[in-house]
């Protein structure tokens, strides 16, 4: 799983999900990529899950680039506890997404398997996405 070797501090405030994506919102490496188009927070194993489904649809073939890192840890209270008694235990760790953000890139593949894998990727993630390409950043510069 995707998570930070070690971290300044434990605990981490929850933050808010406004605004759009600046950085990471266009192609850098590869020809067909996975763009975000809500705000969500993804977990390592949600990143975990679209790797592994987008590495067995294209088999080998090709270069995919994971563009997105969970750098954010999320805390859990135990279950029927009451309220109070401070912040509870570190459970997980969270990729902040937000609007235009590129999460996958996928080079060296036809572009029928890349949509067809970029697809069972985006089927494991809790958030909207859009297939984008190169020449359609191209088209628009």
């Amino acid at each position: 799983m995707l998570m930070p070797k070690r971290t300044k501090y434990r605990k981490q405030m929850r933050g808010n999900r406004r605004g759009k994506a600046i950085r990471g919102s266009q192609l850098s490496f590869g020809d067909y990529g996975l763009k975000a188009m809500e705000p969500a927070w993804i977990s390592n194993t949600q990143i975990e899950a679209a790797r592994v489904a987008i590495n067995r649809k294209i088999r080998r073939g090709g270069k995919m680039w994971i563009r997105i890192f969970p750098d954010k840890p999320i805390t859990k209270k135990p279950a029927e506890t009451r309220m109070g008694k401070g912040k509870g235990a570190p459970e997980g760790w969270v990729a902040v997404i937000k609007p235009g953000r590129i999460l996958f890139e996928l080079e060296g593949i036809e572009t029928e398997l890349a949509r067809a894998a970029l697809l069972l990727g985006a089927a494991k993630l809790p958030l909207k996405t859009k297939i984008v390409t190169r020449d359609a950043f191209a088209s628009r510069l």
